[in-house]
């Protein structure tokens, strides 16, 4: 834990593409996440895009512009995230009681004023790698 923070009972769990690869991983997760709700913890959960979906990203955007804007570049990157995110919801949903709607992180707390390609979870939260 880190220190000078007062617990808050409420568990960030970050998972990165390898771990939402596929629909089989995405599941896995779900169960996860349903494991640490049903042990009375609120739980926020962080993804990152499917398997290499990354960088097929920034690929294709290099085959259309080898120098493209960070915002556009931040923009396209940002479907990866998205679609990883509504699949995990809906995978949530499946295991029942777990209300999981996906969320920008404009739309939800931290906030962070970096780009998607640059941020980070503040080290105030305690967090639970999947």
């Amino acid at each position: 834990m880190v220190p000078d923070v007062t617990p808050t009972g409420i568990v960030v769990q970050k998972y990165g593409g390898s771990s939402v690869a596929d629909a089989e991983k995405i599941k896995l997760v779900a169960q996860r996440i349903a494991r640490t709700k049903a042990a009375g913890k609120k739980v926020v959960v962080v993804v990152s895009a499917m398997g290499k979906t990354t960088n097929q990203l920034i690929e294709k955007a290099k085959q259309v512009n080898p120098s493209p804007s960070r915002r556009e570049l931040d923009m396209l990157l940002t479907c990866g995230e998205r679609e990883a995110m509504a699949l995990l919801s809906m995978a949530c949903a499946e295991q029942g009681s777990i209300h999981a709607p996906s969320k920008r992180a404009s739309w939800s707390a931290p906030r962070s004023p970096s780009s998607p390609t640059t941020r980070r979870v503040p080290r105030s939260i305690t967090t639970s790698t999947g």
